[in-house]
């Protein structure tokens, strides 16, 4: 039977993802810890989402439909209808390690001064082909506190957070589309210690159905809006509409599989030092988008020595 008063709430929003929920899910039902329920929000799916979540039969899987209102509308419904006071946000195409949840609710329980916990991920493509791991720039309290504005504090998918305070915080802004985790962050940390553990609790699926794209794909507005919005903790009326039809205008297949091959060759560059995989994907972004020359200095910097690529990046990542 499903458990009253679950310790965890696995929050997992779901638009469009039968190419990979089976496999979310069956890591989290995988988990060493078990004293948890699935909480899948389904936001409107048009293919085989819902269908796939009903072929479950475990108890701990509830599902909650509603109209596609998009992930931050679902996050706050989720929130709602969560029975546990810890979340464990996860995404319907990432894969979470077995001892994911264990680590974590050890964690805070052993812990009660934090409110949110996260971790480092390896990274994969869409075909689950190991990319490259990400440590956090910052893993204790004072390091993320210390953080720049611009630089997120937490992998979303990685987060065991109490509610409370989340719920203290605002909850997800709906207006804050592809940073409206980034937002939350930057005033929950404001509410109680927070930390990244130096473990790999997941794994992050890049993939070009998702709403995230690479943000040097996204225009010079979006990044101004983002950034100052980030800093106030708000979005005005005004940059709504605008962060809206940028976004409306950038949800096409051309720059999704752009922005995805792109950021591939650029992992692969910076990150898992792989020339070769780097200029196969970066090949790709050109022949989707032949206009991004961005691209091109990319692919013509694969051919230089290792070291040279890294004082490139060290002191260029933020312009490419």
């Amino acid at each position: 039977m499903l458990p009253h008063n679950p310790k965890i709430t696995v929050l997992m929003p779901a638009y469009n993802v039968a190419k990979y929920i089976t496999k979310a899910i069956n890591s989290v039902l995988a988990q060493t810890f078990t004293d948890f329920e699935l909480l899948i929000i389904n936001d409107g799916s048009t293919d085989d989402t819902e269908k796939i979540v009903r072929s479950f039969s475990d108890d701990r899987i509830r599902l909650i439909n509603q109209t596609n209102q998009g992930v931050a509308a679902a996050l706050n419904i989720g929130m709602l209808n969560a029975r546990a006071d810890l979340v464990a946000r996860f995404d319907a195409d990432d894969i979470c390690l077995p001892e994911r949840l264990m680590v974590q609710y050890n964690f805070l329980n052993d812990n009660p001064e934090y409110i949110i916990v996260g971790s480092d991920a390896d990274y994969i493509d869409m075909n689950e082909e190991y990319v490259f791991t990400y440590s956090m720039p910052a893993h204790t309290n004072n390091e993320i506190q210390e953080l720049p504005v611009n630089k997120c504090p937490f992998i979303h998918s990685a987060v065991l957070f109490r509610k409370e305070f989340i719920l203290q915080a605002g909850g997800y802004n709906i207006e804050a589309c592809a940073f409206e985790d980034h937002i939350l962050w930057a005033k929950s940390i404001r509410l109680g210690k927070t930390c990244n553990l130096q473990q790999v609790l997941l794994q992050v699926r890049l993939n070009p159905e998702s709403i995230s794209i690479d943000e040097k794909w996204r225009t010079k507005r979006f990044r101004e809006i983002k950034s100052q919005s980030i800093s106030r903790g708000s979005l005005t009326m005004q940059e709504g509409i605008e962060l809206s039809g940028i976004l409306k205008k950038q949800n096409n297949p051309k720059i999704k599989e752009g922005s995805y091959y792109s950021l591939l060759g650029k992992k692969y560059l910076w990150n898992n030092h792989q020339p070769q995989k780097a200029r196969i994907n970066l090949r790709k972004a050109i022949r989707i988008n032949p206009g991004r020359i961005d691209s091109y200095f990319i692919l013509a910097l694969s051919f230089f020595p290792k070291d040279f690529i890294s004082w490139i990046y060290k002191k260029k990542l933020n312009s490419i």
